[in-house]
C-alpha cells in the first residue's frame, strides 16, 4: 500500500509517526508499505501496484489534474482510499475527493478530551471497541453530515457533550467508510497527535480501515 503525505497547506508534525505506526502495522499484518510526498507518483501504472493508498493529513492542493485523473481511475478500477485526520483539509476544488473523502474539514476547537460513540461493531476498525471509547485528539468539525449521503455507513460519532467546541448539532460522525464509485474508502478523523499512532486501541482502528480499504477485511 501507499501513504501519501504532501501538504500544501498546515503541516502536522504527526506525520512521521503516523508513517512509522503504519509500516509496524504492515510488518504485523503482512503487507508492504511505501510512502511518498511527491505526486509523480500518481500514474495509472504506478497506482495499480497498490492495494490501497492512505492519505495521512494531506492538506490543501495536493494534485493536478492529470494526477485527480490518475487516481479517479484508480479508485473506478476498485482500489482503495483511506484517508487519515486532514485528509479531509485536502482538495476543495476537486468535487470526486469530497465525495470520496465523504466530508470537508471546517473548524476544530483545542486538543482536549471527548467521547466517541461507537455505531458499529462488526466493521475491522470498531470491531475491537466498546460503546463508548474516551480519548484526546483535535475534533474536526465538518462542512457537512456525511450521514445524509447515501453510500456512506458511519463507523462512530462523537458526544457533543464530552466536549466544547462541536458545531453539528448533535449529530457528529467522526469515522466512516463507503463504497465508492468502484473502490472502498474508508475515512477516520482521528490521528491529529503524536501520541495517537502509539495508542494500541487507534492503532487498530487504523489498521481496520486500511485492510478494509485494500480489500482484505470485509
Amino acid at each position: 500500500m501507499l501513504v501519501f503525505s504532501k501538504t500544501a497547506g498546515f503541516r502536522h508534525d504527526s506525520i512521521p509517526d503516523g508513517i512509522a505506526a503504519i509500516r509496524q502495522l504492515g510488518t504485523q499484518a503482512g503487507f508492504t508499505v511505501d510512502a511518498t510526498e511527491d505526486a509523480a507518483a500518481f500514474t495509472p501504472g504506478n497506482l495499480a501496484r497498490y492495494a490501497a493508498v492512505v492519505f495521512l493529513s494531506t492538506t490543501g492542493d495536493v494534485l493536478d489534474p492529470t494526477r485527480q485523473t490518475a487516481f479517479e481511475g484508480y479508485i473506478a478500477a476498485g482500489g482503495g482510499y483511506a484517508g487519515v485526520h486532514a485528509a479531509a483539509d485536502t482538495e476543495y476544488d476537486w468535487p470526486f475527493y469530497g465525495g470520496l473523502c465523504g466530508a470537508w474539514f471546517q473548524s476544530h476547537p483545542a486538543i482536549q478530551q471527548a467521547t466517541v460513540q461507537v455505531e458499529d461493531h462488526a466493521h475491522p476498525a470498531t470491531a475491537h471497541l466498546g460503546n463508548t471509547w474516551v480519548r484526546t485528539d483535535e475534533w474536526y468539525n465538518y462542512r457537512t453530515n456525511p450521514r445524509g449521503t447515501a453510500t456512506v455507513h458511519v463507523l462512530a460519532a462523537l458526544d457533543e457533550s464530552s466536549y466544547s467546541g462541536g458545531t453539528m448539532n448533535g449529530d457528529h460522525p467522526i469515522s466512516w467508510y463507503q463504497q465508492y464509485k468502484g473502490g472502498r474508502a474508508f475515512y477516520t478523523g482521528l490521528g491529529h497527535t503524536k501520541e495517537s499512532y502509539a495508542e494500541p486501541a487507534f492503532r487498530q482502528h487504523l489498521l481496520g480501515g486500511i485492510t478494509y480499504a485494500m480489500g482484505v477485511a470485509k
